[in-house]
């Protein structure tokens, strides 16, 4: 019989059905990402994934089409560093921006340029949001920085259990907590890192990682710590805990602005 993490097993699950990742499957740095291909809203194997495969998994934790839309159409962009921008002329640049307004955000995308399937569309693979320096940041809630020996794609066990702790009667997670906690990272990683980069986007980036967590298993003030546990430490999301996506008013920018903001406040630091 096969076992749950096997290739086999994988292929033959129904879209929904949770199995972990096998050693041979490509995962992202982001536990939602993950999550979703654990339960086969994307590729289960975590490669060539197309930008309309990404847009309808995110639907699926109930997150808006326009927001989807933001993330998608960014991280899709074949990625350009500032330099690279630069070398490129002025009309090339302007004819490129008319052609695709995306591009503007050329510098968060994580694709290659050769990185299409077979009738044009672009893909990636799930590993690709770990590039440093586009939308992933060092500081994250459950990874390492990219920087460290341990990298910024694997999940880090003691991370996960140091946030889950930050919950003191184990029964939600408020935004206080998550606040204190992403405080006490920003410390730890400013002594522990001296390759950090950790400037006003990061932060920004950080914050909102806290405010999809409220928004998608909260009420944006706190969420079940029975649904936070499972989703961090398993990469899962919590159906069989109780958990339902949001349907009538999914989460958008604006609501993800504000829970972020709040957290801001709440952590209480200049970053400069």
């Amino acid at each position: 019989m096969a076992s749950e993490q096997s290739p086999l097993f994988a292929k033959h699950a129904a879209i929904g059905e949770y199995v972990p990742a096998g050693p041979d499957d490509k995962r992202s740095p982001c536990p939602m990402i993950n999550s979703l291909a654990n339960h086969g809203y994307l590729p289960r194997n975590g490669r060539n994934v197309l930008a309309h495969e990404m847009k309808a998994a995110l639907a699926e934790a109930g997150i808006s089409r326009a927001l989807g839309i933001i993330f998608v159409n960014t991280v899709y962009n074949v990625h350009q560093t500032k330099d690279e921008k630069s070398r490129a002329g002025f009309f090339s640049r302007l004819f490129t921006t008319l052609s695709d307004p995306w591009t503007l955000l050329s510098s968060f995308g994580m694709r290659r340029p050769d990185q299409k399937d077979k009738t044009g569309r672009p893909i990636l693979d799930l590993d690709q949001l770990a590039l440093p320096g586009a939308v992933e940041h060092d500081i994250s809630l459950t990874r390492r920085d990219y920087a460290q020996k341990e990298g910024n794609l694997m999940r880090q066990d003691d991370l996960v259990d140091g946030l889950l702790a930050a919950s003191t009667d184990r029964r939600s997670i408020t935004r206080e907590q998550l606040a204190i906690f992403r405080r006490h990272r920003i410390e730890t990683q400013r002594e522990e890192n001296p390759d950090l980069t950790y400037g006003p986007l990061q932060h920004e980036l950080g914050c909102g990682e806290i405010a999809l967590i409220l928004g998608i298993f909260g009420d944006g003030k706190s969420a079940p710590y029975e649904y936070v546990k499972p989703f961090l430490r398993e990469e899962r999301l919590p159906v069989q805990e109780g958990w339902k996506k949001r349907w009538w008013w999914t989460l958008g920018l604006v609501e993800v602005k504000i829970i972020a903001t709040k957290v801001n406040s709440l952590i209480g630091m200049q970053v400069k």
